[in-house]
Formats: C-alpha cells, sequence, structure tokens
C-alpha cells in the first residue's frame, strides 16, 4: 500500500436495514478534491452484489421508516453555507427525488424514525445569533474574527474536531416530515424541544411515540461533570423528565419491547471517567417523580461494550452488543435477565479475530459491517444460516497489496502476558523494524487493516503493533494498571514485544525506530529519553509532553491529567517526558496539527524547544488547520503528505 492508496480506503458505515431493503453509506477518501466522497449503497440480501442508491457527493446515515416507504439520511452539498452542512432529506424507499427537510446554519445529525413512520428525530447545533454565518441582532454576519467575545463559565466548553460548545449547544428536534414533504415553499423554522444550556445527544422513541429519550451532562451541566444521564422529553414539547440516574455516564438509551430501558454506561466515582469497561445497563420506566436506579447486566471487568458501534437491540431474550475483546471487536447476545454476566458467558455471533465495526436488525436478520486483516469493512449477512459476505468494499485495497498480520505473544519482566502483532515486509530482508505505539491509551490495535503499518511494510519495515497494559479489551484492571503509572509496566510491555519481535528472521535489530500518537506520542518521547538506545529514531505526534500545562490547555485536561497521573505538581513533572528531554540524544521528529485541542500546540513546542537548545536533531512537521485526528479524518492530502514525511524520515534513518 503506497501513501496515495488511502482512495481504495472504502469504509462503510452504520447500516439500514428492513424487509429486503439494505442500505450502507460508503465513504472514502478523495485526493482530487481533498475531501471524503461517498453515497447510499444498496446491498443484496440474495449475495447479488451491491450498487449505487443516491447520487449525492457527501450522503450518509441511512434510516429506513419503520413501515418501510422512506428512507432518511444526510446530505451535505458543495461549496459553503447551509447547503454545504449535512442537512436531513427523505426519499422513497421505491426509489426517487430526494426532499430537504432542515435548513438548519450548521446541519443536522444522523435522524431516526418515530414508530408512526411521519416523524423523524435528531440533534443539531443551533449557533448564537451572529456566530458561525449567522446574522447578529444588527442583521450584520460578522466574520470569524470579528465575532463577540465568548463568555465561558465552565470547564467543558469545547471539544477536538467539534470546536466551541457553549456559543452553538446541541439540541434536540422533531420533524413532522409527512408536513415537510408537501411543502412547496421554504422549509419552516424548526423549535427545538430542549434548550441551550447544555449538549443532549442519541435521541430514540419510545415505542407509542409520545417520547424521545436522550442523554444530557448530569443535572443538566448545572456544575462542571462528566457524568450524564438518561432523560425523555414529549415529542410534542414540554420539560425534559429525568429516567435514569447512572453511575457514571450513559450513553444511547433505549426503550426495550417490555419498556425497560436499555444503555450503554460506565461506572466511577468523583471524575475518574478514565479506563473504564462500558457495560450494557437496564433501568425500569419511573412510575414516580424520582429516577429509576439501573442495574448492569455485563461484568465490569471482562465485557467492554463498544458504543460507537451501534445502539443496543433486542432480540427475543437477548440483547445484541459489540464488545472489545484481545484485539477483537466480537458481536454478542446479553441475555435481558443477566446479571453481571461474564464475557465467557455471553453468545457470540461475530467478530472472532475480526473487528464488528457496525450492525442492524429487521425481525430475526442480522447485518453487520466486519472489518478483517484484509479489509477495512464489508457488509455480512449473519441470520439465515452460515456468515455471508455480502459486499466487497476493499477489493481495490487488497489489489495494491495487503500484507498478513502475524500475532504475537511473550510476558513482560514481571510475567505479565503481553499480546501484539507484527506486519512483516515481502523479501528475504534484513528489515529495519518500528515500533508503533497507539493512542488513548484506553484504547486497542485491532484485527483489521491498518493503513499506517501497511504502508510502512509495503516500503520495507517491520512495524511492531501491541497493546500494553493501558490498554482496552483485555479487562479494565488491564487498562487501569497504568493510572498513576504512566511509562512503567506499559513501557516494559511494548519492549518485551519488541523483543519477542527481534527474535523472527529476517529483522534488523540494528535498524530500530520508534513513532506513535497522542498517548503513543507520550510514549515515544518516553521510550526515546529511558530507551534511547534501543532506537535510532523517534517520530513522536501530536503526544503528552508535559502534564502541568496539558491540565489547563487540553479539552480534556482538567479530569484526564487528575484522573492518569494526579494532581500533585511533583509527580506531574515526574511523568511527564519534557522532564527528560535533556537524556535524548537521537534523532526526533516533532509532529503536531495547529488546531489540535486535545493534545495542544505547546505540547509540542516545548518539546521541540527543549530538544534544539539540548543540541539534539530534531525537527517540527505543523499541519495547518488540522485537530487531534489528523491521520485518521484529515484532509486526504495532509495525510498523503504525512505519509510521505514518514517514509523520508525513516528512509533517512533507518
Amino acid at each position: 500500500m503506497r501513501p496515495v492508496d488511502i482512495e481504495a480506503l472504502t469504509v462503510p458505515g452504520i447500516p439500514a436495514l428492513r424487509g429486503d431493503l439494505l442500505l450502507t453509506a460508503v465513504s472514502r477518501p478523495d485526493l482530487k478534491t481533498n475531501s471524503y466522497r461517498g453515497a447510499l449503497r444498496k446491498v443484496d440480501l440474495g449475495g447479488g452484489g451491491e450498487g449505487p442508491w443516491t447520487h449525492g457527493a457527501k450522503d450518509s446515515a441511512p434510516a429506513i421508516s419503520p413501515d418501510g416507504r422512506w428512507v432518511a439520511f444526510l446530505r451535505a452539498g458543495e461549496g459553503s453555507g447551509r447547503v454545504a452542512k449535512p442537512q436531513v432529506h427523505v426519499i422513497p424507499a421505491a426509489g426517487g427525488d430526494a426532499k430537504r427537510i432542515t435548513d438548519l446554519p450548521l446541519g443536522a445529525g444522523a435522524p431516526v424514525w418515530a414508530p408512526d413512520s411521519r416523524r423523524v428525530a435528531f440533534v443539531a447545533r443551533v449557533p448564537e445569533a451572529g456566530r458561525y454565518g449567522t446574522e447578529n441582532a444588527d442583521g450584520e454576519t460578522p466574520e470569524p474574527g470579528e465575532e463577540a467575545p465568548r463568555h465561558i463559565k465552565n470547564l467543558f466548553y469545547r471539544v477536538d474536531d467539534a470546536g466551541f460548545l457553549n456559543d452553538r449547544p446541541q439540541r434536540l428536534f422533531v420533524v413532522d416530515t409527512a408536513a415537510a414533504l408537501d411543502e412547496e415553499e421554504e422549509l419552516a423554522e424548526l423549535t427545538p424541544l430542549t434548550d441551550d444550556r447544555a449538549d443532549v445527544d442519541h435521541p430514540s422513541w419510545t415505542d407509542d411515540g409520545e417520547h424521545v429519550l436522550f442523554t444530557a451532562p448530569r443535572d443538566w451541566a448545572a456544575e462542571d461533570t462528566v457524568r450524564s444521564d438518561v432523560y425523555a422529553v414529549p415529542a410534542g414539547g414540554g420539560e425534559p423528565r429525568l429516567l435514569v440516574r447512572s453511575l457514571g455516564t450513559a450513553d444511547r438509551p433505549v426503550v426495550a419491547p417490555d419498556g425497560s430501558i436499555l444503555f450503554y454506561g460506565t461506572e466511577f466515582s468523583g471524575q475518574e471517567e478514565i479506563a473504564r469497561n462500558t457495560g450494557l445497563w437496564q433501568a425500569s420506566w419511573p412510575s414516580g417523580a424520582e429516577p429509576s436506579s439501573p442495574r448492569r447486566l455485563t461484568d465490569v471487568e471482562t465485557v467492554d461494550c463498544d458504543n460507537a458501534a451501534s445502539a443496543p437491540v433486542v432480540v427475543g431474550d437477548e440483547v445484541l452488543v459489540v464488545v472489545r475483546t484481545r484485539g477483537a471487536a466480537e458481536l454478542r447476545a446479553v441475555p435481558l435477565d443477566a446479571d453481571l454476566a461474564e464475557l465467557k458467558t455471553l453468545r457470540h455471533l461475530a467478530g472472532e479475530r475480526t473487528a464488528v465495526k457496525s450492525f442492524a436488525v429487521d425481525g430475526e436478520r442480522i447485518v453487520a459491517v466486519i472489518g478483517t486483516p484484509e479489509s477495512s469493512g464489508d457488509v455480512v449477512l449473519l441470520s439465515d444460516g452460515e456468515p455471508r459476505v455480502l459486499t466487497d468494499y476493499s477489493k481495490a485495497l487488497r489489489d495494491t497489496g495487503i500484507l498478513p498480520l502475524e500475532e504475537l505473544d511473550t510476558t513482560a519482566p514481571d510475567g505479565y502476558p503481553v499480546h501484539g502483532w507484527i506486519v512483516r515486509p515481502e523479501g528475504d530482508g534484513p528489515h529495519p523494524v518500528v515500533l508503533m505505539v497507539h493512542g488513548g491509551p484506553f484504547a486497542p490495535y485491532e484485527w483489521k487493516v491498518f493503513d499506517e503499518a501497511q504502508v510502512l511494510a509495503a516500503a520495507g519495515y517491520a512495524v511492531v503493533l501491541g497493546n500494553p497494559r493501558g490498554s482496552a479489551g483485555y479487562g479494565e484492571s488491564h487498562g487501569r494498571s497504568i493510572v498513576h503509572g504512566f511509562g512503567t509496566v506499559d513501557a516494559d510491555d511494548l519492549l518485551a514485544l519488541l523483543d519477542e519481535a527481534l527474535k523472527l528472521p529476517n529483522l534488523d535489530s540494528d535498524r530500530v525506530g520508534v513513532m506513535g500518537g497522542s498517548y503513543g506520542g507520550f510514549m515515544t518521547s518516553w521510550l526515546a529519553a529511558h530507551h534511547g538506545g534501543r532506537f535510532r529514531a523517534a517520530w513522536s505526534e501530536r503526544a503528552v509532553n508535559a502534564w502541568d500545562s496539558f491540565v489547563g490547555s487540553s479539552d480534556i485536561g482538567w479530569f484526564f491529567a487528575g484522573g492518569y497521573v494526579g494532581d500533585d505538581p511533583d509527580e506531574q513533572r515526574k511523568r511527564s517526558p519534557l522532564t527528560y528531554a535533556g537524556k535524548i540524544d537521537i534523532p526526533f521528529m516533532v509532529v503536531h496539527s495547529e488546531q489540535d485541542w486535545r493534545c495542544p500546540l505547546e505540547q509540542a513546542q516545548r518539546m521541540y524547544v527543549a530538544l534544539r537548545q539540548n543540541g539534539v536533531a530534531a525537527e517540527f512537521l505543523l499541519f495547518p488547520g488540522e485537530g487531534h485526528e489528523l491521520t485518521r479524518s484529515g484532509l486526504p492530502r495532509h495525510r498523503v503528505q504525512r505519509f510521505d514525511a514518514v517514509l523520508a524520515w525513516w528512509g533517512r534513518h533507518l
């Protein structure tokens, strides 16, 4: 795989299924337009392939109405302004022209159909007058730099890749699609069902269509919090009601056929949100004014639900969820009457040594989007007998040459098991080696195609990928083992995995580099300072280098740093790679994005200046206009330029 081959990374979104109609939105980087292009695709459930169903350049988030007559989806146009934002459109399921039913300044979120197939709910950010291209009280539309100052009175006021929050809160809307489809003139102005005090998310409907469930910050964000709860509001308007007070966080609530409420959630005390397994929870609909208390259906230690994959879905007496485990993302079934069920007791439907990215259910029919070591994601029919792959979106990717993931197992010096992979180049070698460290740290490398490893391996480098202590998918205790211990057992695990890889034939142990982003950037800086003799050079990207300034400059620093490192200034300095910059003596590339709010730019600047002042051969690669997610969702040309720089760096040093 070459850098420009990112155009072959066609990724399907969450599928929509109703009867014989199966739709998914696909997206891929397009270098010519320097954007992500995609449309809705119709997939033949009989295995007859797939084809285009809409012809927009940026269509996504299909949702089929319960009666099967309509499809709501998001379409973003070209250019700028409202037309370029994702707006809700509706199209007949039998085919025809799409009709836009929203005209919101900043666009809309994914639509969710009501049971009557006449209304959709969604969330959307609503800007204050005079911001983000809207008119102020004087009828003027200020340029961004001319907008009024932001008056901030809370800590959770901005998020990387989203922007400022308080001046464009995310609010809940319900649209009568039947009325909107009948309108000949301009679309009516929409009135949100929630106010502007806090962001709301994850709407879903009650079976009678009378209420919309959603999540919101604890006590409507009256105080700084990382906690969230489940609320409901009458679909016709009224006061929101607190339904479930979680024991930490709540995501993607749905009403089960028995009337109970299911949701994903974490459990913690104080602001200790970090490194917690996400479980499946159930609560009754409250009969009185007091909210319900939930019970956890899944085990705290062994079950970590992926709340980004899909909302929980009830099938019979079970709930389908995606669970992260040992580098896989598996579709599992949780009994509705479960009580802290362990992973080994949950029925397995799909995902062994693969990654289930999303799924959809209609009756007894189940489809899932599954990524594999040879695919960035395809639609798979899981019911009706043996699993059947219905699409081949990664054919072009495979044609570029996909190298296999080889599993690695070893033990750390203290006897702890360490798991990972290596991707080796073709040919006899000896090949130089790059140890690559993921971000998070409570995240995993997975059993699926990883473009960064493929590009490096195609260029002749063996790439070692590991899930050391601190990673997700190996138990909550595994993830929390580096709390107040960054750079300890996690570093031991990574070096043990590297040593295990270097036992393989055709690898050159004298030509080894280390690279990573975010937490992986932290670890790259840390290893360069404490184990620099193991490496020829380092590539540290969007890194945390100094916890003292991260606390106040990062969008999550106010709780993340204390949770992982603690509040003691001496301990923060002890766990900061910047403290040990004087020990680094290998060539060192600092890479960052100008608009990174997760690990702000000053983290890179401080490290770069310290290294240069110490006489290190340090360089600084700075991407304009990008945020923390550059390598995953940045502008396609920037992604290629970064790959070119990566290959040039390792070409010089390895």
